[in-house]
């Protein structure tokens, strides 16, 4: 029983991988292998029981770390000390009195380039991450700094390591940041942006510890894949080299393999954006311009129902017989991409589905003349991504654009696929726990908890719904000016960039000052957010705007309460309300958060059949509301102290209604998304094994 017992649980550290004799030149896990293994859901049960359970640094480790971290405070130079661990790391891997030693040789320098000394907390999530496990860390708990520690260690140990951001602001910031601390350590951090090309990004990869973008990373590894011919270990290249005859070469890449990677918000990575394909493109002559505006055109001529039907929730449209007939009688004697029938009838549907499917600020922006795809979860801007097929030029040409060129795909990949292929994975968020079973099958990586530095001091108030957005609006309007009265610094949950935009001119005709941080301001996006905490301010943001930026309050806002965060909507999966409520309380600092939802949100009517909701409208007016009389006094229905009385706000729609609505609603997006997840494993596992000789896709 022992023996299983050992296997079921996560393993001690070994030795990290690097680029050599022992992991090939390029370094990397078999395509086809299961990071999970064979055991993988006997795994997850063994790793239910401990997910919940506070983690502890190990006694060796602790001792050492905190023996090698009085020896070195007195200590002027840290090269000696550096060069020592560096040896005992390459000699004999990250052993407890090695690993402890140095993550206090790494502490210190935190201390005396950045000016912290870094929590044992974060100390913790560094050795966790070391063990290629996942951690839970709550916002503001300084995942930065627990990432720096990790990456240090093992880059001492002569891993090359891999840090991913949000995006290229972090990117370039965390580096810059900490640029001095490797440095104390003779370590070199680079960064690698969009804007990196050549040499210099050919040069920026072989650092010892390189920032950067999943994105960016994933492209790379790509065009690795195509200047490498499809085969990337270098032990079968010089195989092949020797047989023929011939002196061993390995052809030029970017990357120095995937031998650690670390990252940072890892629900959003391996798990939101999982399922997007990452394709790298290549030139596939020219656009027919003239047929694509043709059939824009002809598809504004259509009726509904009797032309063509809509499937919102596929989000595409398709013609009926009657429609193809119109269609094909109207392209008879066309020429170009209009012929044959059968092709000027799938650009009819594209453009059905761009004209009436597709929302400007919602699914996408345009800025400075250019489409830009707006991620549904994060409410950021997808840099670099475009929709497949002909849909793209035809969303372009609905908002007065040029249409793109055609392009073919040379390679491509999905974050579900690429991700496990590191032979050392781990990383960080703030919302791990509810989908530790699932990155436990896909990515073979548990999922820990660390506490809390300091005490939390959030009060949750609980969700308000109100029938219809009108009134949710009302209700958000009049909660905010209250608060501002009180001098609470307030942050605005949005379900897009059009929520954000309409909120925004209830505030201005209510004559209220805020800001605005939405998917088209992405570059001001940390400033914004990092201005949140003031006394008084108010930020209406998109959904996950400002991650990765730290919230400080001022001394002001502090006494009169902390930040109060109101989410507008319930998001398809829980971890994503936690995300956001999370920005309230950071590291101990007072804070509050609530949800003000309606009936006609999107997630309701996306999953819950129309004379449902309905009849719960319905009910909401026959039923009694438990505090009605208070909120129709003036007070905040769930005894939030405020300085001035709310004034009379809609009637909300009981709890008792509303609250199972938005429970089951969000159950079930949760459980689809899942299974899309798994289903899209199964198609990569099925073309691998199509694809597996022919170098292009993955």
């Amino acid at each position: 029983m022992n023996g299983i017992r050992a296997r079921l649980l996560p393993q001690p550290m070994a030795r990290l991988p690097t680029p050599g004799l022992a992991f090939g030149d390029y370094p990397q896990r078999n395509a086809d292998d299961d990071r999970a293994g064979g055991m993988a859901l006997a795994r997850t049960w063994a790793n239910r029981l401990g997910a919940r359970r506070a983690p502890r640094l190990p006694a060796d480790v602790a001792a050492a770390y905190r023996t090698a971290l009085a020896g070195l405070g007195a200590v002027a130079a840290l090269s000696p000390a550096t060069a020592q661990v560096r040896g005992h790391l390459r000699r004999d891997g990250l052993t407890a009195a090695g690993t402890g030693q140095a993550l206090a040789l790494a502490a210190l320098a935190m201390q005396r380039t950045q000016g912290l000394m870094p929590y044992d907390t974060q100390v913790l999530a560094a050795w966790l991450m070391l063990k290629g496990q996942l951690v839970e860390m709550a916002t503001g708990e300084g995942k930065t700094v627990a990432a720096a520690l990790a990456a240090a260690v093992a880059a001492l140990a002569g891993t090359p390591v891999h840090v991913l951001t949000a995006n290229e602001y972090l990117v370039q910031r965390d580096q810059q940041t900490l640029a001095l601390f490797y440095a104390a350590l003779g370590l070199r951090c680079a960064c690698v942006t969009a804007a990196l090309a050549g040499a210099a990004r050919h040069a920026a990869w072989r650092a010892d510890v390189v920032y950067t973008t999943a994105s960016q990373l994933a492209f790379d590894y790509l065009r690795d894949h195509l200047a490498l011919g499809g085969e990337r270990d270098a032990r079968v290249l010089r195989a092949q080299a020797m047989a023929a005859a011939a002196p061993a070469s390995t052809p030029e890449a970017q990357l120095p393999g995937l031998c650690l990677c670390l990252v940072d918000e890892a629900d959003n990575i391996l798990l939101d954006e999982a399922v997007v394909p990452l394709v790298l493109a290549a030139p596939a002559g020219q656009l027919d311009s003239a047929a694509y505006r043709r059939a824009y055109e002809l598809a504004s001529s259509l009726q509904r129902q009797r032309d063509y039907l809509l499937h919102a929730g596929e989000r595409r449209a398709t013609l009926t017989p009657a429609g193809r007939q119109l269609i094909n009688a109207a392209v008879a004697g066309a020429s170009g991409e209009l012929q044959p029938a059968r092709r000027a009838c799938e650009l009819v549907e594209a453009a059905l589905a761009a004209r009436l499917l597709y929302r400007r600020d919602r699914e996408y922006a345009v800025a400075e003349g250019e489409l830009l795809l707006i991620d549904e979860l994060s409410g950021r801007v997808a840099t670099g991504r475009q929709w497949q097929g002909a849909l793209h030029p035809m969303v372009q040409i609905k908002e007065a654009l040029e249409p793109s060129p055609p392009t073919c795909t040379a390679a491509q990949i999905t974050y579900q696929r690429f991700f496990p292929r590191y032979l050392h994975l781990a990383g960080m968020s703030g919302t791990l726990l509810e989908a530790r079973h699932e990155l436990q099958l896909l990515y073979g990586t548990p999922v820990r908890p660390v506490p809390l530095a300091r005490p939390d001091r959030r009060r949750w108030l609980g969700q308000r719904c109100y029938t219809n957005a009108a009134d949710k609006w009302q209700a958000v309007l009049h909660t905010v000016q209250a608060l501002v009265a009180a001098g609470r610094p307030v942050l605005v949950g949005t379900d897009s960039v059009a929520d954000s935009a309409q909120l925004s001119a209830l505030l201005l005709a209510a004559a209220v000052p805020h800001q605005v941080l939405n998917a088209t301001q992405d570059g001001a996006e940390a400033d914004k957010i990092a201005r949140a905490g003031q006394a008084g301010s108010i930020t209406v943001a998109t959904n996950m705007a400002g991650r990765g930026t730290d919230i400080r309050l001022d001394a002001a806002a502090t006494a009169a309460g902390g930040l109060h965060v109101l989410a507008t909507m319930r998001n398809r999966a829980r971890r994503i309300d936690r995300q956001l409520m999370g920005r309230a309380a950071r590291h101990g600092d007072p804070g509050s958060a609530e949800v003000i939802v309606a009936l006609d949100d999107a997630l309701l009517q996306r999953h819950w059949p129309a004379p449902v909701l309905r009849l719960v409208q319905a009910l909401a007016r026959l039923l009694p509301l438990p505090g009605a009389d208070t909120v129709r006094s003036g007070n905040h229905p769930f005894g939030l102290s405020l300085s001035k009385p709310l004034p009379c706000t809609p009637r909300p729609v009981p709890s008792a209604l509303a609250v199972p609505l938005f429970t089951v609603a969000q159950r079930l997006a949760e459980w689809r998304d899942r299974n899309q997840r798994r289903e899209l494993r199964h198609a990569d596992r099925a073309a691998a094994e199509t694809y597996a000789f022919s170098g292009g896709v993955e």
